[in-house]
């Protein structure tokens, strides 16, 4: 049998991906943008939808954070005009702070660019995983290798 790992491809550099993250709460933005660059992706931050699909529509990112509680446009009216044009491809992560009710959760379920949902108090190590197997990358090595 010819599947073994040299069949597999090997996981990507983060510096090579851009993360899109959109939240307008500063506080909740800057903590995203500590756990995503620790992992070595490049990012870019949006404060409201309108900003996220500008910034989306010029830079293409590998994947977008997405606060679904923005000023100026809901989230699931985000998520459906990133349906549209060249943004139709890239994935998304709902990162919310309050609990989402049954009808929304299952609206945003249904859209064909969410990946998953985190709560914005996520664990540092939990959203990092995430994104490396969403996004098909390795973590950084951090000081010298560790043996097997």
């Amino acid at each position: 049998m010819e599947n073994n790992e040299k069949d597999r491809p090997s996981p990507g550099n983060p510096g090579d991906k851009l993360i899109l993250i959109v939240d307008a709460d500063e506080t909740i933005s800057d903590w995203l943008y500590y756990i995503v660059s620790k992992e070595g992706f490049k990012i870019e931050q949006a404060a409201d939808g309108e900003e996220a699909l500008d910034k989306a529509r010029l830079l293409r990112p590998g994947l977008i954070l997405l606060d679904p509680m923005l000023p100026k446009s809901g989230g699931i009216e985000i998520l459906r005009k990133l349906q549209e044009d060249d943004t139709t491809g890239i994935p998304v992560v709902i990162v919310s702070g309050r609990r989402l009710d049954r009808d929304t959760l299952e609206t945003l379920k249904r859209e064909p660019n969410v990946e998953d949902f985190v709560d914005k108090l996520v664990r540092p190590e939990v959203l990092a995983a995430l994104l490396h197997d969403l996004l098909k990358t390795r973590p950084a090595v951090k000081g010298e290798s560790r043996g097997k």
